[in-house]
């Protein structure tokens, strides 16, 4: 019997969970996992981490957040590495005090008075006014034509290696007028497209250490059935520019992240996968 579990495993606190757009069915008994990295573009330490995350560790497929400040550095490493999966981080949100990224269009409604996407998707109790996206009434045609954007450049800059396209935050698909734009828009440029999903467990998250998100993902691959299954995380560098990243709430994102990255390059980790006969997929496809 051949059977595909459609479940994401983990996701920071921060953003919705997306499920596995179904590249491709497991065999009886074949354990097929995708590891991502996301937020290529946000910062060169990220960029750096979902490289080295790749390259010496699990991670198969990688998303960019195109208005990201560090966009063409992303670029220049994924043209580096042309064997890496790549996704569209469709983003409306910037999430972080001291950077921030605008949209690529015009579009009025799509940010705060100083120019730039606001940081949450819903606006927060404890959080200024005017800095909840759906709140802010954002125009259809204005997100339409950000999105449409931000996919085509992408696509200018790295081809048809652009596999599918995922939402920061949750952003792009938060109520059902956003994510019916979003389905028009990836069915238009024949990208994979996830759903959000809350997960049912988590392995990371900002409270624990480097080591004990290394347990925790070495005990969930130890655990894993047979059937296709997501693991979506943010890999970086504990450097001083990470440490100049945060929102009220969150402000250990640079030790937080490097924990990601070194739990995802482990030699433990590994070993359990190769044990297990884990066979790592991208988007595009089954990975080595």
């Amino acid at each position: 019997m051949r059977r595909c579990h459609l479940l994401c495993l983990v996701l920071t606190a921060t953003v919705f969970s997306p499920v596995l757009a179904r590249p491709g069915l497991a065999q009886d008994g074949e354990i097929r996992l995708l590891v991502r990295g996301d937020d290529m573009g946000v910062a060169q330490s990220v960029n750096k981490a979902c490289i080295r995350s790749a390259r010496d560790g699990i991670v198969r497929s990688v998303d960019i957040i195109v208005p990201g400040p560090w966009f063409l550095d992303a670029v220049r490493l994924l043209k580096e590495n042309p064997g890496l999966d790549v996704g569209v981080h469709l983003t409306l949100t910037s999430e972080w005090e001291r950077v921030k990224w605008r949209p690529l269009t015009h579009a009025p409604s799509l940010v705060d008075a100083d120019g730039y996407f606001r940081p949450m998707t819903s606006q927060r109790p404890d959080f200024p006014p005017d800095t909840g996206f759906v709140q802010a009434n954002p125009k259809p045609e204005e997100v339409e034509r950000e999105l449409r954007a931000q996919i085509e450049m992408a696509r200018r800059h790295l081809g048809d290696r652009v596999s599918h396209v995922s939402t920061h935050m949750g952003t792009a698909v938060a109520t059902p007028e956003l994510r019916a734009i979003t389905g028009k828009l990836a069915g238009e440029f024949h990208l994979r497209l996830e759903a959000p999903r809350r997960p049912p467990g988590r392995w990371s998250g900002n409270s624990l250490s480097a080591e004990q998100k290394e347990e925790g993902l070495i005990k969930l691959l130890e655990e894993l059935g047979p059937g296709t299954w997501m693991i979506v995380e943010h890999p970086a560098f504990d450097t001083p520019e990470m440490r100049n990243i945060g929102h009220k709430g969150y402000e250990n994102v640079a030790a937080d992240r490097a924990g990601v990255a070194q739990a995802f390059t482990s030699a433990k980790v590994k070993e359990v996968i190769a044990r297990r006969k884990i066979t790592l997929i991208s988007y595009a496809g089954a990975g080595p």
